[in-house]
C-alpha cells in the first residue's frame, strides 16, 4: 500500500513538472505576437528584426529538438531536463533585460536551445512515471496543458503588455523555472537509452541549412535580393540542405531516415503539417499587428479577438477526434486545412484599414475550426504511419518540421510585406498585409491537398520496421 501511494504521488508530480515545462515552452511559441509593437515602440528595430524575435525561437527549437531528446537518451533524461530548464529559464530573464533589440533576438535563440533540449523529454519523463492503466489520462492533460498554452499565447502576452510591460512576457518564465528546478531533481526519476545514437553531422547540416535560407528571407528586401550576403545564404543553406537529405539517405543512423518519407502517410502529414505552420505562423505575426496598429486595439483587446482563431481548438477537438475515429484521419486533416485557407482568404477579402470586427470574425472562426480539425488526427497519424520502434523519431520529426514551417513562414509572408507595404501608415500596412495573408492561404490551401495523399487506412506493418537499435526501440513520442 505504501509502495502504491509513492508510486501514485511520483506520477502525480511527473505529471505536473511536465506539464508546466510544456505549457512553458508552448506559450512562448506565441505569446510574443501581441507584444511586437510595444517591442519595436521600445527598443526600435526594422521589420526583419521583428521576424527575428520570432523566428530565433522557432528556428533553434526546431533543429535541436531531435538532437535534445538523443542527448536525453544516452546522457539521462532527467538531467537533460533540468539542464534544458535552467538554459530555458536563463534566457528568459536575459529577453526581459535585453537593452536591444539584437540582445532580445539572442536571447531568444537561447531560449530556443533550452526549449529544444527541455520539450522532447517531457513527455518521456511523464510515460516512464505513469502506470499503464492511467497513462492515457495523464498524456490527455498534458495535451490539453499544452494546447491551452497555444491558445492563451497571444492573450497573455497582449495582457502583461498592456498592464505591465512587455518583458513581462519572458519574467514570467523565471520564477516558474526556478520553482520547478529543485522539484524536478528531486521527483523526477532518471531513466536512460544507453546505445542512443547523437547525429552531429546531421544536426549541423540542417542547422546551417536553415539559417541560411531564413536569413536570406528575412533580410532580403534590406540588403537587396542580389547583394552577396542573400545570395549566399540562399544558395549555401540550399546546398546544406540537400547534404543533410543525402546524409539521411546513406548514413547508418540519422536523425531523420529519408526512407520514411517513401511511405504515403508520413510524407502527406509532414508535408502538410510544414505547409499549414508556414501559413498560420506568418499570418498571426502580421495580423497581431494589424489588430493593434492598423484596427487600433490595445494588447489585450487583440489578443481577446484572436481566441476565436487560436482558441477554437480546445472547444472542436474533442469532436474532431470523434470524426477521426468514425472516418478516418485523411478527410478530417484534408477538410480542416481547407477551413483554415478559406480563414485565411476571408480575411484578405476584407483587410482594410476601417474593418471592423466583425467583418473579421467569419475567417478567425473558419480558421480556428478548420486548425482544430487539423490538429485532432494529426499526431494519431503520424504515430501510425511507422513501425512502432521509429515513433520517437516520427513524432520528433514531425514537431520540428511544424517549428521549421512557422520560421519558414514568418520569414517568407515577412518578405512578401516588406515588398508591398511598410510601417509607414495603416494603409502601408494593409497593402503588404493582403498579398501576405493570400500566399498563407495559398500555403494552407496546398497542404490540403497534400494531405489527401494520406492513405485511408494508416498502419505500418512489422515488414516495414528496419533493423533497429535498442535506441529507437526504448525511445518514446515526443511531444511539442
Amino acid at each position: 500500500m505504501n509502495q502504491q501511494t509513492v508510486r501514485r504521488g511520483s506520477a502525480a508530480w511527473a505529471l505536473v513538472i511536465t506539464s508546466v515545462a510544456g505549457f512553458m515552452a508552448a506559450l512562448d511559441n506565441l505569446v510574443v505576437t501581441t507584444a511586437l509593437p510595444s517591442i519595436r515602440k521600445d527598443l526600435g528595430g526594422a521589420l526583419e528584426d521583428l521576424e527575428w524575435t520570432l523566428s530565433a525561437y522557432t528556428l533553434t527549437f526546431a533543429v535541436l529538438l531531435m538532437f535534445g531528446a538523443a542527448l536525453g537518451d544516452r546522457f539521462g533524461r532527467r538531467k537533460l531536463f533540468i539542464v534544458g530548464l535552467a538554459i530555458f529559464t536563463g534566457a528568459s530573464a536575459a529577453a526581459a533585460l535585453a537593452p536591444d533589440i539584437d540582445a532580445l533576438v539572442a536571447a531568444r535563440a537561447v531560449q530556443g536551445v533550452g526549449a529544444a533540449v527541455m520539450m522532447p523529454l517531457t513527455l518521456t519523463l511523464l510515460t516512464a512515471a505513469v502506470p499503464v492503466a492511467r497513462r492515457g489520462a495523464a498524456l490527455g492533460i498534458f495535451s490539453a496543458v499544452t494546447g491551452l498554452a497555444v491558445a492563451s499565447g497571444p492573450l497573455i502576452g497582449g495582457s502583461l503588455t498592456e498592464h505591465i510591460s512587455w518583458q513581462w512576457i519572458f519574467w514570467l518564465n523565471v520564477p516558474i523555472g526556478l520553482v520547478l528546478l529543485p522539484l524536478a531533481r528531486l521527483r523526477l526519476d532518471e531513466s536512460y537509452a544507453p546505445n542512443a545514437r547523437l547525429d552531429v553531422p546531421g544536426t549541423l547540416l540542417v542547422s546551417g541549412g536553415l539559417f541560411g535560407i531564413v536569413y536570406a528571407l528575412v533580410n532580403g528586401q534590406a540588403d537587396g535580393w542580389s547583394s552577396a550576403p542573400i545570395l549566399a545564404g540562399l544558395t549555401l543553406g540550399t546546398l546544406l540542405l540537400v547534404a543533410f537529405v543525402r546524409h539521411g539517405m546513406t548514413s547508418k543512423n540519422p536523425m531523420l531516415p529519408m526512407r520514411l518519407f517513401r511511405r504515403r502517410a508520413f510524407f502527406g502529414i509532414n508535408v502538410a503539417s510544414l505547409l499549414m505552420f508556414l501559413g498560420m505562423f506568418g499570418s498571426i505575426f502580421l495580423l497581431s499587428q494589424f489588430l493593434q496598429g492598423v484596427a487600433g486595439y490595445s494588447p489585450t483587446e487583440a489578443g481577446l479577438r484572436m481566441l476565436p482563431w487560436t482558441g477554437m481548438p480546445l472547444l472542436v477537438a474533442p469532436i474532431a477526434g470523434y470524426l477521426s475515429d468514425k472516418i478516418g484521419g485523411r478527410p478530417v486533416i484534408a477538410t480542416g486545412l481547407a477551413l483554415q485557407a478559406a480563414g485565411l482568404a476571408l480575411f484578405a477579402l476584407v483587410l482594410e484599414p476601417g474593418v471592423s470586427y466583425t467583418a473579421q470574425l467569419p475567417g478567425l472562426i473558419l480558421g480556428g475550426i478548420g486548425m482544430a480539425l487539423y490538429f485532432a488526427p494529426a499526431a494519431s497519424v503520424v504515430m501510425s504511419s511507422v513501425p512502432t520502434a521509429e515513433q520517437g523519431i516520427a513524432s520528433g520529426a514531425n514537431n520540428a518540421l511544424r517549428e521549421v514551417g512557422g520560421a519558414l513562414g514568418i520569414a517568407v509572408l515577412g518578405a512578401v510585406f516588406a515588398a508591398q507595404g511598410s510601417y509607414e501608415s495603416p494603409q502601408a500596412f494593409t497593402d503588404g498585409t493582403v498579398p501576405a495573408l493570400w500566399i498563407g492561404a495559398g500555403a494552407v490551401a496546398l497542404a490540403a491537398l497534400v494531405a489527401l495523399l494520406i492513405p485511408s487506412r494508416v498502419g505500418a506493418t512489422p515488414a516495414d520496421a528496419p533493423k533497429s537499435s535498442q535506441a529507437n526501440e526504448e525511445r518514446e513520442p515526443v511531444a511539442v
